[in-house]
């Protein structure tokens, strides 16, 4: 009778393939940007709820899922992101970002800089300094608090209000300066104010001296994937010019959203106010 290669399925597949299949597919479920439960996985993916919890596990323990313990929903996490940007170097998020970063400041001479979230925190990943004398310089792999900076705000604006809460944490909320928002309700209404502009302004809440002005950058499927922020000494940064640097921050975010593959919806057709005769 023959024997069986140690190591090998019934199938004649290899048993870590097998797996690896299986949490590729579980990966896939998740990479729509949507928040599942585990017996919703399990059913997608065509596999038992202890299996599909095994794999989960192993893939949260290498950042690749995250579990929300509140609401107990599983959602694509961190790594999973980097490395799916990193499929060609040239094409991985903060090189992508690099040339229209540097097309920006070149156009506005001030710092401009790349956030994504990770955890609790924005985690800056690119930056490109102005020429100015005076100019803000961030340490990339810096991490800083969501609720008082321009890319904290835009990180959080388009998440649901749960979520949010979640995020922040218990209140008062850390008080950087005297600008500093730290009431939630109060963090929910300026976010409200984010999303209705499409960019978020941080008035030295993080810092006095410093402002900063960012936008969302989004993916394929239009989730928020990264914030592009522009930052200055708050006398080069006065509310006119912020007013005027918006739709510059934009076009540059819309740009890099667009190369993500991001697909604006289209305008509605204008209606014809015509009579029919």
């Amino acid at each position: 009778m023959a024997t069986r290669k140690p190591g090998r399925a019934r199938t004649g597949e290899p048993t870590g393939v097998r797996a690896l299949e299986r949490g590729l597919r579980l990966l896939e479920e998740l990479g729509s940007g949507e928040a599942l439960s585990l017996s919703e996985l399990a059913r997608r993916a065509e596999l038992t709820p202890s299996t599909t919890y095994r794999l989960l596990e192993t893939l949260r323990r290498r950042h690749f899922v995250d579990w929300d313990e509140l609401s107990g929903l599983w959602r694509i996490g961190l790594r999973a992101y980097q490395i799916g940007q990193a499929f060609c170097h040239p094409n991985s998020l903060s090189s992508l970002a690099l040339e229209a970063m540097q097309r920006l400041v070149a156009r506005v001479n001030e710092t401009v800089n790349l956030a994504v979230l990770d955890g609790a925190e924005a985690v800056y990943i690119q930056q490109v300094e102005s020429r100015q004398m005076l100019r803000m310089f961030t340490q990339l792999g810096a991490r800083v608090p969501l609720h008082c900076t321009g890319v904290g705000k835009v990180l959080l604006a388009w998440r649901s209000e749960e979520e949010v809460r979640q995020l922040l944490g218990p209140e008062p909320l850390a008080a950087f300066t005297p600008h500093t928002l730290t009431r939630v309700d109060a963090v929910l209404q300026e976010l409200e104010r984010v999303r209705r502009l499409g960019y978020a302004i941080d008035r030295e809440e993080r810092e006095i001296g410093v402002r900063c002005l960012a936008a969302p950058v989004r993916d394929a499927t239009g989730r928020v994937v990264a914030a592009l922020s522009l930052s200055a000494p708050a006398v080069r940064l006065p509310e006119r010019r912020l007013a005027e640097l918006a739709p510059v921050v934009l076009e540059t975010t819309r740009e890099l959203s667009l190369r993500l593959g991001w697909q604006p919806e289209p305008a509605p057709l204008p209606v014809d106010q015509s009579s029919p005769t």
